[in-house]
């Protein structure tokens, strides 16, 4: 959308409708965030979150406008402690965060202590995790989906306070 948009201005185009859509994109970027900040009372200072999924997209490395960036960068300034996971985007990750956040190799590496888990890149790697190895390695079973992978109710059976993005309501346990 960036992209059109600054084509369209190098061109002395008007491109309003997408400049809107680009604000709503930003907007929504920041949803994740929020919603933690709202299901902790606003006390995360001291915390640790686990996130699975760092690049812009699934199957690559690509960072560039990932919603990841902001969500971690907002956890290290509110005070959290941040595990990190990504099949692809470790090294690139490193370049963005440097040692600010914890590096894991593996998905589940970054649960154990975990206040909550936080779902950002529609990996296929997270659509048939191990629900019940998640709740035993999370202080508490909390998730926040930022890729709508899995059904509310279907969380809420099985006892996750589980928070789906565009949708009206969480699921909880």
């Amino acid at each position: 959308v960036r992209a059109i948009i600054h084509t369209a201005t190098e061109a002395g185009l008007d491109f309003s409708l997408l400049r809107s859509v680009d604000d709503v994109n930003n907007r929504q970027k920041r949803r994740i965030f929020e919603k933690l900040h709202t299901h902790f009372d606003g006390k995360l200072s001291g915390r640790t979150f686990a996130v699975w999924g760092l690049a812009f997209k699934p199957r690559t490395d690509d960072m560039r406008e990932a919603p990841s960036i902001g969500l971690v960068r907002e956890l290290l300034a509110a005070g959290c402690k941040v595990n990190v996971h990504d099949p692809e985007a470790m090294e690139v990750a490193r370049a963005i965060f440097g040692k600010d956040v914890t590096y894991c190799a593996k998905n589940y590496d970054a649960l154990p202590g975990a206040d909550a888990l936080c779902i950002v890149t529609e990996w296929n790697e997270f659509r048939h995790p191990d629900f019940d190895r998640i709740k035993q390695m999370l202080k508490s079973p909390v998730i926040f989906d930022g890729r709508n992978l899995w059904e509310p109710r279907d969380m809420q059976g099985r006892g996750f306070t589980y928070y789906p993005i565009g949708r009206n309501a969480a699921a909880t346990a």
